[in-house]
Order: C-alpha cells, then sequence, then structure tokens
C-alpha cells in the first residue's frame, strides 16, 4: 500500500470512530475526532508540497518560517448558507528544527475567495516572525485592517497595509483541484479551539503550552510532525546550489524531490491496522533536528 493510500485509509477509519460516537448520542469533542483533523493534515502537506522544487514559492516560505498552520479541508458552504470554514492545526518550529505538536485552531468567514466551482480546498499559512506568532496565540485572530500581524496571500501581494515585502508576518497559500490560486483573506477569522485541545491532550492547555513551552505531547500527532520535517528537508536554492558546486561532476543537479518518500510512521508501525487505533505496541520516537 502506498503512503498516500495509508494515510487515506487512516482517515476513514478514524472517520468512523468519530460517527460511531457521534451515533451513541455523545456531543463532547472527542480526541477521535482531532486524530481525524491531524491524519488530514498530513495528507495535505504530502498534496501541499508534492513535486515542490528549491526555487518555489512555498518552499522558500516553509524555510524560513518560525510556525506552520494547515487547513485540511476547507469547506466552500454555498446552496444558501453562504461562508467558509474548517479545522486547522498550528505548530511551531524551535531552534534545532524539530515541529512541536499541533494546536487546534477553527477558519471562519462569510468568504474565503474560493474559485467558483470548487467546494474543498486546502490551506497553508506561514507564520514568519514572532509577530505573527503571538497574533494567533490570541483568543481569536482577524484578517482585517486592524489586525496586529500583517499577512499576505501568495501570488495576490499584501492585503494589509502594514505588510511590505519584507516585513510581512503571515503568508496564505490555497490549493485547490490540484492547483495553487489566489484567494481573498478579507474578514476570514482563525479562532483557538480551546475543547479540541483539551480533547487531544487531555488535559486543559493553550496554544502556547503547545506550540511555545511544548509541555504536551501526543504521540499520535508523530506521522504529521515527520511529515512536516520531511517537505522542509528539501534544499532551498542558496543550499542546492552549494551543493550542487561540490558534488562531482558525474552527478547531474536536479530541483524535483519527493518530499515523502519516507513514511512518517514508526517503523513497527503495524499496517494492516489504522493507525489511530494503535494505542498500544506502536512507540513514539524522538525526531530528529532538521540540518
Amino acid at each position: 500500500m502506498t503512503l498516500s493510500g495509508l494515510l487515506r485509509s487512516t482517515v476513514l477509519a478514524a472517520t468512523g470512530c468519530a460517527t460511531l460516537a457521534a451515533c451513541s448520542g455523545t456531543s463532547t469533542t472527542t480526541a477521535s475526532e482531532q486524530q481525524i483533523v491531524v491524519d488530514k493534515a498530513t495528507i495535505a502537506l504530502q498534496d501541499l508540497f508534492a513535486k515542490t522544487t528549491s526555487t518555489s514559492r512555498s518552499q522558500q516560505l516553509l524555510a524560513q518560517a518560525k510556525a506552520v498552520m494547515v487547513c485540511p479541508s476547507v469547506l466552500n458552504m454555498s446552496f444558501g448558507l453562504g461562508g467558509s470554514g474548517g479545522r486547522c492545526v498550528l505548530m511551531s518550529r524551535d531552534a534545532r528544527g524539530s515541529w512541536s505538536d499541533p494546536a487546534f485552531y477553527r477558519l471562519s468567514s462569510g468568504s474565503l475567495g474560493i474559485q467558483a466551482g470548487v467546494q474543498s480546498s486546502e490551506m497553508i499559512f506561514f507564520i514568519m516572525s514572532q509577530r505573527g506568532i503571538q497574533a494567533l496565540l490570541d483568543s481569536q485572530f482577524k484578517f482585517d485592517a486592524t489586525a496586529s500581524a500583517s499577512f499576505a496571500t501568495i501570488g495576490t501581494g499584501a492585503e494589509s497595509s502594514t505588510a511590505g515585502a519584507k516585513n510581512t508576518d503571515i503568508y496564505a497559500a490555497q490549493k485547490a483541484q490540484g492547483l495553487y490560486a489566489g484567494l481573498s483573506l478579507g474578514g476570514s477569522k482563525l479562532t483557538v479551539d480551546s475543547g479540541a485541545n483539551r480533547a487531544y491532550y487531555n488535559q486543559t492547555v493553550g496554544p502556547e503550552d503547545i506550540i511555545i513551552t511544548m509541555r504536551v505531547n501526543n504521540p499520535w500527532a508523530d506521522p504529521l510532525r515527520r511529515m512536516l520535517m520531511n517537505v522542509a528537508k528539501l534544499p532551498t536554492a542558496s543550499t542546492a546550489h552549494a551543493t550542487a558546486a561540490t558534488a562531482p561532476a558525474s552527478q547531474s543537479a536536479t530541483t524535483d524531490v519527493d518530499p515523502v518518500s519516507s513514511s512518517p510512521y514508526p517503523s513497527n508501525y503495524d499496517t494492516s491496522r489504522p493507525y489511530s487505533t494503535q494505542t498500544r505496541g506502536v512507540q513514539s520516537s524522538s525526531l530528529a533536528p532538521v540540518h
């Protein structure tokens, strides 16, 4: 089974667990519901960085980003309902290059500028500064002229009067139907999902506990962290040039890289069983820093 198929099987299995909980009448947020979001975010990262190169805008931003937020399924709620929204996870990078566990958020808007005819898309936010991170640690961040951090969308230019070529705090990109596309963030809101964070870590925690002090951990998020580390290891333009300069003449340089050739799952993962159901036997391992 391919990695893509394995990850998608995991999501389907986890979805089934969440559905059973709903059928039983349970209204509280459960950890299995959050695992669906985590598994979907892992798949979204695979898709967002598929066949990227060292000169890709997304790779250049990721190389410098202090944190990343992934919204794996942003739905365009048309048919009379109006608005768009989705679940998101935020992860920060420490000084060693390792990524934190995910903090959960909700994205909502009257309109996210999703292309006509597209009902669902993937979004990624690159947080480039401490000011950007601090803005997201507040209970709610709104993308408008009063925002405490500047923001821009890839391909459409800055959307905030304080944003510039070198001081933009948050960049956003959207991928729908396999292609990156411009979007409008005006009026969109990111809200901390306290219930999801509490359920996933089995204690009351805020996003600062998860991505700043990193005092909590859920080993079922390791595949997501590994996937992010895999795509973050792609060479930037400068490192690719340095590597090409020192490589033997017989080796030809290439910028096309498959960021997900290795599985993010633990070596003792049982491929015959859904990852999120393996509460025993699969050991969490420390992730090596990005070099």
